[in-house]
């Protein structure tokens, strides 16, 4: 397994994580992945995307550790990125647009005008017939994927910057500022609100009815759903913590903090002694300012992501059809096929940008 996280200095980290009678964490690549900071970043079984203010997306292919291509579809700073299964990618940006990737040619299926501001973040429902969306336009639109439509828009009081499904997909949370609100799916309407003292930067579930919270300071918190109360308080850090990961392993629910400090920390949670907080399992520190987080797992089989567990088992029966979906399944394709043609931008294998490419020669004459 591999601990990835973006940094302000255009980094992508890679740590091997090894578990053993303890934990290990060991150095193993860095990637000058962008021209600009890394904003977001995503993992499936093979890649890791990562997305940054200049404006691309890149690929690194975790398999053969080398970079796979630039995506160019969207102008604006990437905001969020987010796989489905095996075969699809969701990409969101400052431009308003939410782009749908085929993850085995690397092209852009559908791009929708998603907001009239920016795009702040996406949720693909775990049956990936659904993706909630929020911007700047403050609303909150839902998407039928069958039919690459819009479904419905919901008009909130403010610009919301965080939406997530629960893992089993009959809830969701929106994230305004400090507030997280409960919605339940079969009636779209909010079942709970809590409040933090701290703008929120993070939120994962852990299980369908906890969510582990971090905002602007060194505090974890896990909430219940069902309460809305907090179950804990744990300081992990000595600084603020930008992002959250988290999987189950075996039956061990593992969470993975990254601070604006450098330090990357894993920890141990036991449900059943939550209040007791959490075990630190091992720790790094990358020594750069982090903006991003995520676990790539190389054992999919033994180790399932705990807000993927739906989506893994629904998808792979798909894995092995055509992606152009038959009835009642999920279709991603934009119908004329022309929008998607023209507009495909894509640089793949040995292609990169130009623009880093022609810094470097400039600088290269200068110096000479």
């Amino acid at each position: 397994m591999e601990l990835v996280a973006g940094c302000y200095e255009q980094v992508l980290f890679g740590f091997a994580a090894r578990p053993a009678e303890s934990w290990t964490v060991a150095p193993d690549f860095t990637h000058h992945a962008h021209t600009a900071s890394l904003s977001t970043v995503a993992v499936n079984n093979r890649y890791v995307v990562t997305g940054s203010r200049d404006e691309t997306i890149q690929i690194y292919d975790m398999k053969k550790k080398i970079e796979h291509g630039a995506l160019l579809q969207h102008n604006g700073t990437i905001t969020c990125l987010e796989f489905y299964g095996t075969a699809h990618l969701l990409s969101g940006a400052e431009d308003g647009l939410i782009c749908i990737w085929n993850t085995k040619r690397w092209e852009c299926l559908k791009s929708i005008k998603a907001h009239k501001g920016h795009v702040t973040s996406l949720s693909i429902h775990p049956s990936g017939k659904l993706c909630l969306s929020v911007g700047t336009d403050k609303t909150l639109r839902t998407w039928n994927l069958v039919e690459g439509r819009s479904a419905f828009i919901k008009n909130l009081k403010q610009n919301a910057h965080i939406i997530k499904w629960s893992p089993n997909g009959e809830k969701y949370v929106t994230v305004i500022t400090n507030k997280v609100d409960i919605y339940k799916l079969d009636t779209a309407s909010i079942t709970g609100t809590f409040t933090t003292e701290k703008r929120i930067s993070s939120l994962r579930f852990i299980t369908d009815s906890i969510l582990a919270i971090a905002g602007g300071d060194e505090i974890i918190r896990f909430y219940s759903c069902d309460s809305q109360k907090c179950l804990c308080e744990f300081k992990a850090h000595e600084n603020r913590i930008k992002d959250i990961y988290s999987f189950e392993r075996e039956g061990q629910h593992v969470i993975v903090t990254a601070c604006s400090d450098g330090y990357i920390k894993m920890w141990n949670l036991d449900l059943n002694k939550i209040k007791d907080g959490l075990s630190l399992l091992c720790e790094v520190n990358t020594k750069a300012r982090l903006t991003c987080l995520a676990v790539w797992l190389d054992r999919a089989s033994e180790i399932k992501e705990t807000s993927d567990k739906v989506a893994t088992s629904s998808q792979a029966n798909e894995d092995e059809k055509p992606s152009t979906v038959r009835k009642n399944k999920v279709c991603w394709t934009d119908k004329s096929g022309k929008t998607a043609k023209r507009k495909r931008k894509i640089a793949l294998e040995k292609q990169k940008l130009e623009a880093p490419l022609q810094k470097k020669k400039k600088k290269r004459n200068s110096s000479a």
